[in-house]
């Protein structure tokens, strides 16, 4: 029998396909879109997705269903001893707090970590969590591990637009009239299960240099140590826009040269609250392969 399964949700960015060739098991978040649910990256491909953003179909986000969860679980238990479930932040989603729950009846065979991620960063303590699997820690030891190095990330995200903000209540329409007439480009920061304010900026231009400029203070400063030590990861995120993403990567590039980078999408999840256009960077310590040393 398998040791461990790593298991997670789309949140993490990590397509049914890179599932499968990370030996990563995946489970889709669900979306209603006008009343219809829809499957992220199974029924609800990211090109559908903003399609029906741009006509402004109404969208919400779910959460997968606790049968959903026990039956990827039960199916696992068969050929894994331990399952390792690392689902989105529980300052994001009720996901998090409802699997810790049904974690209860299986007696410390699946452990739920609540390391405070999305995105990037989610799938960051995935390949954590595979390393450290690989290396021959046990369900509680990978949980302990990514929750006690789970403020050890960052992210900023500039936006194309601040409709979705103000659909979603973050924002007073006010505000996003507002900036809408000056043409702002917000940056906004995920330090932990937040999303927050961070900088307003005039351009995105001047959005991502803000952006580059917070990411080379917080790896001169907070992330020092795993910078000198060769273990700290860094990554960008898009929202749709994969052509201005391939550009925006060359600039991180340039300003943090030597530094192999992960490109991939925003998970749908976030990307409905901050719409089409969006840009990131983010972050993260790599867990030591040596129990989190």
């Amino acid at each position: 029998m398998k040791k461990i399964a790593i298991v997670t949700d789309s949140n993490s960015g990590i397509t049914q396909k890179e599932g499968k060739e990370m030996g990563v098991h995946v489970l889709p978040m669900p979306f209603y879109i006008n009343g219809e649910i829809f499957y992220e990256d199974i029924t609800l491909s990211q090109e559908q997705f903003y399609q029906k953003l741009s006509e402004d179909a109404d969208i919400s986000t779910s959460q997968p269903s606790p049968g959903e969860v026990i039956d990827l679980w039960e199916k696992l238990l068969k050929d894994y001893e331990q399952v390792v479930h690392i689902p989105m932040s529980s300052g994001l989603s009720a996901s998090c707090e409802t699997a810790t729950a049904l974690a209860q009846e299986y007696e410390g065979r699946v452990q739920v970590v609540n390391n405070q991620r999305i995105s990037v960063s989610q799938k960051q303590s995935v390949i954590d969590a595979l390393a450290l699997a690989e290396q021959g820690a046990d369900a509680g030891q990978i949980r302990e591990t990514l929750e006690r190095e789970k403020m050890e990330s960052s992210i900023y995200i500039t936006l194309e637009t601040l409709k979705y903000l103000k659909k979603g209540g973050r924002i007073t329409p006010a505000a996003a009239a507002i900036g809408t007439v000056l043409k702002l480009k917000p940056v906004l920061q995920i330090q932990g299960e937040k999303l927050d304010a961070y900088a307003k900026c005039r351009s995105k231009k001047q959005a991502r240099k803000t952006m580059l400029e917070a990411m080379k203070k917080d790896m001169q400063d907070r992330f020092a140590p795993y910078v000198r030590e060769g273990c700290f990861a860094l990554m960008v995120a898009y929202a749709g826009n994969e052509e201005e993403a391939q550009d925006w990567k060359k600039e991180v590039e340039g300003c943090f040269p030597g530094y192999p980078l992960m490109v991939d999408p925003l998970s749908l999840s976030v990307a409905c609250h901050i719409g089409h256009g969006a840009l990131a960077i983010a972050g993260a310590k790599i867990v030591d392969a040596r129990l989190g040393q």
